[in-house]
């Protein structure tokens, strides 16, 4: 396959980038999008010119760091695929592809296609984690979890971290990142003593980067792991009824 892409270069968050033009020749029908653009790189070494920066780890779809925006989906045209995983099969002999980084004001380019998503990171230590004391391993077979509770949390517990949600929300929203990350804790007996503490923190750190979820079921769609925004509800329920929770506490605290 001879391809021509069209990918975006920005040599750093404080110089404005452009669109630069590549030939992608003889590439393999079978190779993923990552060994397609580690063979252009390779061409670029042998002629002196600057290689094009991405991330990209375990390549294997677990990892999330590998997402890019391609034709103007995230991950590309294939639904329920990370980057890593999609391959140049899904593209035609001839074909332009336009890459570019994740789009959204919240995940400033650090250079080429990558973006700094360490509002992610803080949405995570702001209340993704159980700090009460659960006891050891295999005290986790004394606790009975109904298994529509299990199979829900997994669910969530699926979500990679990539941010294809944020970028394919037309508000940059990142709701159902903060969901799944909220959701795989607070459907399981362990998560549920700090459930409404966690679903305050993490909807509040949220909200100082991110726009407001209103509902286009974008990210759904985006969702290299076909997350539900089902999970999105949950964690609404959880934050409204925290709200009233909490009120109540302070209430009964004045009046002692």
């Amino acid at each position: 396959m001879d391809l021509t892409l069209k990918v975006w270069r920005q040599a750093s968050s404080e110089t404005e980038g452009e669109f630069k033009t590549y030939p992608a020749s003889n590439v393999s029908p079978d190779a993923s999008f990552l060994e397609m653009l580690d063979e252009v790189n390779e061409h670029l070494n042998e002629i002196g010119e600057e290689p094009i920066a991405f991330d990209s780890d375990c390549r294997e779809g677990i990892c999330g760091t590998c997402g890019l925006m391609i034709n103007g989906y995230p991950h590309g045209p294939q639904d329920g695929t990370a980057t890593c995983q999609l391959h140049m099969r899904k593209f035609n002999d001839g074909d332009s592809i336009t890459i570019e980084p994740w789009r959204a004001t919240a995940f400033p380019v650090l250079r080429d296609l990558i973006v700094d998503r360490s509002p992610f990171d803080e949405i995570i230590q702001a209340g993704g984690y159980i700090s009460v004391n659960t006891g050891a391993a295999q005290d986790a077979n004394n606790l009975p979890v109904p298994k529509e509770a299990a199979d829900a949390s997994m669910d969530a517990a699926a979500c990679i971290g990539c941010a294809a949600c944020v970028a394919a929300c037309p508000n940059s929203a990142a709701n159902l990142f903060t969901a799944a990350k909220m959701q795989q804790l607070n459907l399981l007996p362990q998560g549920n003593p700090e459930r409404y503490s966690r679903a305050v923190a993490m909807v509040e750190t949220m909200e100082q980067y991110f726009g407001s979820c209103t509902n286009h079921g974008e990210c759904e769609k985006a969702c290299p792991k076909n997350i539900s925004i089902d999970f999105i509800g949950m964690m609404n329920r959880d934050y409204v009824k925290a709200q009233f929770k909490f009120t109540a506490r302070d209430a009964q605290n004045k009046g002692k």
